[in-house]
């Protein structure tokens, strides 16, 4: 009997070396079940052999891993101790739930699932934000278009104002980059809605017309709302066939307009208006002529010129050089001279339809076309004259040598006699 008491002592005693050899050090996860919560403490049972405790600041509520347990819960926890004065284990819901956040984090990375996050505050780069029991970051490039800052200029302190909004807001996010060791966690919006997007996509193609609503003008372009809850983009070189400056001289926020999908990019949608119309420079020969003389309306001064305008449709250019003859005269005098507005009389000096381009000058201005012109004949007709002069040298060349060979044969017959 005795013997067997030894040998029974003898295989618990082997069972724990075994298992504390393999229990988990410090700094590592362990995993237990929930026997005790009480006086502020939270005991565990690690596999039957051992007592785990997590006590005082080490208790974790912060993150929903923790803020819930009950007796019986299988939770982890981070070894502290393998064993205190007490001859307990000491743990820290504290550090495991830090770990373990943070792992989730990763597996949300990689696996591209959407989570909830909280908007804690905003600074002109983008928002900060709560997941979970972390703090990350979201720029103001991963904001879906609808929480996206359309603010004419740029001007960040609008942006600013305009982000503000979005605090105390629980957003639908993906997370973009985990990093532990760097404490970055970087999430974004626009990437869930463009899941959202692909899927109503599926049924447009390049080419579908679309009838929508302007939301939002910008100095690059204009935004149309149109399907189920869809935006796509019109570049402002597509929103009429004429040269503009900003939309805004088109269009207002609120027009419904009609449009042509003309790219699909992942999520991002590429609309042209002016597609929809014939290209009027197509037969812009048909109308106007080269050294034709015409009157136009004066659209716009510029640094270089006047933008002016033939007809509703055709725009051309008269440089500043074609304005005036006076090498001297400037921007300000252009200004002066051709108000916006007022009517003058042109001539047409190129028409390049392939380019929308058509050139100007001012009837009666010699003007800097006319000046190369004068100058390349000048030249031409200097070359033909050097080429000429080069025959000439030619054709004499045979004559001097006749006259050279009679002197000589002179010469010889006088020295015999």
């Amino acid at each position: 009997m005795i013997q067997e008491d030894t040998q029974a002592e003898s295989n618990f005693g082997n069972l724990l070396k075994q298992f504390f050899s393999k229990l988990p050090k410090a700094g590592e996860l362990v995993k237990g079940n929930v026997i005790s919560i009480d006086n502020g403490s939270v005991r565990l049972d690690i596999d039957g052999v051992m007592t785990g405790v997590v006590r005082g600041t080490e208790l974790f509520a912060e993150s929903s891993e923790f803020n819930n347990i009950k007796i019986g819960d299988e939770v982890e926890a981070t070894i502290l101790e393998r064993e205190n004065e007490n001859g307990e284990m000491e743990l820290s819901f504290r550090v495991a739930g830090h770990q373990i956040v943070w792992n989730k984090m990763e597996t949300y990375a990689k696996d591209g699932i959407t989570i909830s996050a909280k908007v804690t505050n905003a600074n002109k780069g983008g928002l900060m934000v709560q997941v979970d029991a972390i703090s990350g970051f979201m720029p103001v490039s991963q904001l879906n278009p609808d929480h996206y800052p359309r603010v004419p200029g740029g001007d960040k302190n609008r942006i600013l104002e305009h982000l503000k909004t979005l605090v105390g807001m629980e957003l639908q996010v993906k997370v973009l980059d985990a990093d532990e060791k760097q404490e970055k966690l970087i999430v974004s919006e626009k990437e869930v809605w463009e899941d959202d997007q692909k899927a109503v996509l599926d049924s447009y193609s390049i080419g579908d017309i679309v009838e929508g609503e302007v939301s939002a003008l910008t100095s690059f372009g204009a935004f149309v709302k149109f399907g189920e809850g869809l935006e796509g983009l019109v570049h402002i070189s597509e929103i009429v066939w004429q040269r503009i400056d900003h939309p805004k001289d088109i269009l207002k926020v609120g027009d419904r307009v009609k449009a042509q999908i003309i790219d699909l990019n992942k999520s991002k949608i590429y609309l042209s208006i002016k597609r929809l119309v014939d290209d009027p420079w197509k037969s812009v020969k048909d109308k106007y002529k080269a050294g034709q003389i015409v009157e136009g309306k004066v659209h716009k001064s510029e640094p270089f010129g006047l933008m002016v305008k033939l007809d509703e449709d055709i725009h051309g250019l008269a440089h500043i050089t074609e304005l005036s003859d006076d090498p001297s005269f400037n921007n300000t005098q252009v200004k002066e001279k051709f108000p916006v507005g007022s009517t003058h009389k042109f001539e047409i000096i190129s028409i390049e339809p392939s380019e929308h381009r058509l050139g100007l000058k001012l009837e009666g201005v010699k003007g800097k076309v006319e000046e190369k012109k004068a100058a390349k004949a000048e030249k031409k007709a200097e070359a033909e004259a050097e080429k000429k002069e080069e025959v000439e040298k030619v054709e004499e060349a045979p004559a001097k040598e006749e006259v050279k060979e009679e002197k000589k044969e002179e010469k010889i017959e006088k020295t015999e006699e």
